[in-house]
């Protein structure tokens, strides 16, 4: 695929430095929607991974293409869980289509390629040298509208990406942490030098424009039980899972699950012992 030809991904051609070839197997008309890029540290923790699976479920949740790079970490999370939700994903590659790296995500890879979208600019056959990465990383961020940044050491590759959207002149956000964590420093610093916080995934949907769901669009995604839930936060705000229980007369045992599928579609998350729509 050549920026002549009208499958060449229109955001890209705006970017300085396009790639002058794209090699791509599985859906690439994935990439004619809405598009957020989700990286971090291939090195991480629980929180960076908690919260990286739940931003990129409830992106899928609501029809967003989510763009990570397949490394180690971070990146393998997202995919995972987009996949998991029933989502739309994109993997860059830093090495040929036919070359799988990290060679533990085969399985992964796979998947993608049958369910989402691969893509390099790198010709069949080309390893995944070191020096791709970073130059693989303009891809990402130009891909998207938005580049979300979950966790990152301080010399973390995903800052990287971060700094080339903001030159290409896209949103970049970061998802605060600890500050006596190795894991965050990256992170925290890029709040620092001015990317937007994220303190839910209502934030990332603000800038998109999609933080509202319609009454129509929860009928048609949730079931009955889930329905009840969501028109229960919607007019309480904010519930325990006890006070949703005591309200609906169900069990925990009953509720739990109820809640998980629905912060899977995207409709609620939660924070502090606490449940909230997500897009209200």
């Amino acid at each position: 695929m050549t920026p002549d030809m009208p499958e060449y991904p229109e955001r890209l051609r705006q970017i300085k430095n396009k790639p002058k070839k794209l090699y791509y197997a599985g859906d690439i008309s994935l990439l004619s929607g809405r598009c957020v890029s989700v990286v971090g540290s291939r090195t991480t923790n629980t929180y960076g991974r908690s919260t990286a699976e739940k931003i990129a479920r409830q992106l899928a949740g609501k029809d967003v293409c989510v763009i990570s790079g397949m490394a180690r970490g971070i990146d393998t999370c997202v995919h995972k869980s987009v996949l998991a939700a029933g989502g739309k994903t994109a993997a860059v590659l830093g090495c040929g289509l036919d070359i799988c790296y990290p060679p533990e995500n085969r399985i992964l890879m796979e998947e993608i390629e049958k369910k989402g979208l691969l893509l390099t600019e790198y010709e069949p056959g080309t390893r995944a040298e070191k020096y791709n990465f970073p130059n693989r990383n303009r891809i990402i961020s130009g891909l998207s509208e938005v580049t979300v940044v979950v966790q990152a050491r301080n010399r973390s590759g995903s800052l990287i990406t971060a700094e080339l959207a903001a030159e290409q002149g896209r949103e970049v956000m970061a998802v605060p942490g600890n500050i006596d964590s190795q894991y965050n420093l990256g992170s925290n610093k890029l709040i620092k030098e001015g990317a937007t916080p994220i303190i839910s995934v209502t934030d990332i949907l603000d800038v998109l424009g999609l933080n509202q769901t319609s009454e129509e669009e929860a009928k048609a995604k949730l079931s009955d039980m889930e329905y009840a839930v969501f028109s229960l936060l919607k007019e309480k705000g904010e519930m325990s899972i006890d006070e949703v229980c005591a309200s609906l007369g169900k069990s925990p045992a009953y509720i739990n699950p109820i809640i998980a599928v629905m912060e899977m579609k995207g409709f609620t998350f939660s924070e502090m012992g606490k449940i909230f729509l997500a897009n209200m």
